[in-house]
C-alpha cells in the first residue's frame, strides 16, 4: 500500500505562521490587510493564487510571494505544530505502507519542517510546489510522487483535509480519504470522497484494518 499525505491541516497546523507571513507581506507592500478568515479559506492553494484572490494586482503577486517566503522561512519551525496524533499516524502507517508527502507548500520548507518534527525519515518522497507545473487539484503532484516511488501493483491512497487533495486524487485515479482536522468541512469533503475521518490517525487505522482484512 502507498499512502500520500497532505501537510497543512492533515499532519501539521501552520495557520499562525501562514497568517503572520501574509500580514507581513501586506505590511511591507503597504496594502490593506485581508481578514484572517479570507486567508484561511484559501489555504491549500498556491501562494500566487492566494494573493491574487486576496486582491493583489497580477503584476505584484510574485513580489508579495517573495516577501511572504522570506518571513515564513524565519518563523515556520517556531510557529508550526504537529496536529494531534499526527506523529503516531505516520509511525503507524510506516509499519504497513510506503509513505509520501504531496503538498502545495514549498518542498524545501516542508522538508525542513518534517526534519524538525523528526518525521522526514518515514517518507520516501516529498512533492512540493516547486516540483510541479500544475499543483493540486491537478493530478501532476500525485503522479510525480508515484513516478518517483516507482512501485507498481499497490493500492494507493491520498489523505487530505481539503477538496483540492480529493480532486487531485480523483484526477490521478487513486483512492482518497478526507480528514476533518483542517480547512474544509464535512459537507465539502463529502462531495469528493466517500471516506471521511476525524483525523489522520483514524484514517490510518481504517487503512490498516482494510489491509489486514484483504490479506
Amino acid at each position: 500500500m502507498i499512502i500520500l499525505f497532505d501537510l497543512d491541516g492533515t499532519l501539521i497546523d501552520s495557520t499562525e505562521a501562514i497568517l503572520e507571513s501574509f500580514h507581513h507581506s501586506f505590511d511591507v507592500h503597504t496594502n490593506t490587510h485581508p481578514k484572517d478568515e479570507a486567508i484561511k479559506a484559501l489555504i491549500g492553494y498556491p501562494l500566487d493564487v492566494m494573493f491574487a484572490q486576496l486582491g493583489v494586482d497580477e503584476e505584484q503577486v510574485w513580489d508579495y510571494v517573495k516577501t511572504y517566503k522570506e518571513h515564513y522561512r524565519k518563523i515556520s519551525t517556531k510557529k508550526t505544530f504537529l496536529l494531534e496524533s499526527a506523529k503516531e499516524s505516520v509511525e503507524e502507517a510506516y509499519k504497513f505502507a510506503t509513505l509520501g508527502i504531496v503538498t502545495t507548500k514549498t518542498g524545501e520548507y516542508s522538508k525542513i519542517l518534517m526534519e524538525h518534527f523528526g518525521l522526514m525519515q518515514y517518507f520516501d518522497v516529498l512533492i512540493g510546489r516547486e516540483h510541479v507545473q500544475n499543483p493540486k487539484p491537478d493530478a501532476e503532484p500525485i503522479l510525480n510522487a508515484l513516478k518517483l516511488l516507482n512501485i507498481t501493483g499497490k493500492e494507493i491512497w491520498m489523505i487530505g483535509d481539503t477538496k483540492l487533495d480529493l480532486i487531485a486524487a480523483q484526477n490521478a485515479g487513486v483512492n482518497s480519504i478526507g480528514v476533518l482536522s483542517g480547512y474544509d468541512n464535512k459537507k465539502t469533503l463529502k462531495s469528493y470522497t466517500k471516506i471521511i475521518h476525524t483525523n489522520t490517525f483514524e484514517a490510518v487505522k481504517y487503512l490498516k484494518n482494510k489491509k489486514i482484512t484483504h490479506n
